[in-house]
């Protein structure tokens, strides 16, 4: 895709958009009484780069043969992909909530589904699975030579999962130029740290290690960071035999919303009308003090 030089404008656009879905997200979560609102509000900004400006991808058309793939691995954050389709004009936020895991006509789950929702691309929420789907995506478009980008989003605490080893390893291995991976690194995960965990660093140079082309984004909400990295990705190739590229997005669980920023316990749950209320006036402020800063 032919891209205009990134300038702050566009950047703010992206940012507005931003704070856009995370209303949006919150709404859709309060209503439907549960969510991940953790890891789903720390992905936003690279989310919102890839649809809104990075991927060849319409989710009115969702199956065109020549779209961009985009597999959220981390499938337990489906609801910020959710609220993207419907900003892109896909769905309504009431069509979504009187749908969401309803038994008899359920179109949106907790989890991303393909089978309910065709703008998803692979079905997750066993961690460990959107790698390797995503790694045989990319084999497939090297079969058929074409040069649609498969672009899929990993958690930290995902990557304990040893089938994403396999991937890794494979995707080096074939030298995969179509493919690249987005690791949503918020050093959180259910249980506490990741590092505390099951520490997974320096991710950077194992990836390396793996025959991967390695990026990190220092500040994965900071859209300017993100838009500057992205821009600098080479453009898909199918046929080129070239190390796939690795994104390492540091980035904040919760980012935006002050009382569940950098805290384990807003992994996963539902929120009361207090909580709502107060994260959307949080989401306000800081807003306004982010757009005070443009001029």
């Amino acid at each position: 895709m032919n891209l205009k030089p990134i300038d702050m404008d566009t950047v703010h656009k992206l940012e507005e958009k931003c704070y856009k879905i995370r209303h949006d997200l919150l709404t859709l979560v309060y209503n439907i009484g549960l969510g991940h609102l953790g890891g789903e509000l720390s992905m936003v900004e690279v989310a919102v780069a890839m649809y809104y400006r990075y991927m060849n991808f319409d989710v009115l058309d969702p199956h065109k043969p020549d779209r961009d793939r985009f597999v959220l691995s981390k499938g337990h954050c489906s609801e910020t992909l959710y609220s993207i389709f419907s900003d892109l004009g896909a769905y309504t936020m009431e069509y979504m909530i009187e749908n969401f895991e309803c038994l008899d006509k359920s179109k949106f789950g907790m989890h991303t589904n393909r089978k309910y929702c065709p703008q998803i691309e692979a079905s997750a929420g066993s961690l460990g699975h959107g790698l390797p789907i995503s790694v045989g995506m990319a084999l497939a478009g090297r079969k058929q030579k074409a040069n649609w980008r498969v672009t899929v989003m990993t958690g930290d605490g995902e990557l304990e999962e040893g089938s994403n080893w396999e991937a890794i390893m494979c995707a080096g291995h074939y030298q995969l130029g179509n493919l690249m991976l987005i690791v949503d690194k918020n050093s959180l995960q259910m249980t506490g740290p990741t590092a505390t965990v099951m520490n997974i660093d320096p991710l950077d140079k194992k990836l390396e290690a793996f025959g991967w082309d390695v990026r990190v984004i220092e500040d994965g909400n900071d859209m300017l960071q993100v838009c500057q990295c992205l821009d600098n990705v080479p453009a898909a190739d199918s046929q080129t035999r070239r190390k796939p590229i690795a994104i390492i997005s540091q980035t904040e669980k919760g980012h935006d919303v002050d009382f569940m920023a950098g805290n384990v316990k807003w992994h996963g749950g539902g929120i009361a009308k207090a909580q709502y209320d107060e994260a959307i006036a949080s989401l306000d402020k800081n807003w306004k003090e982010r757009k005070s800063k443009w001029q």
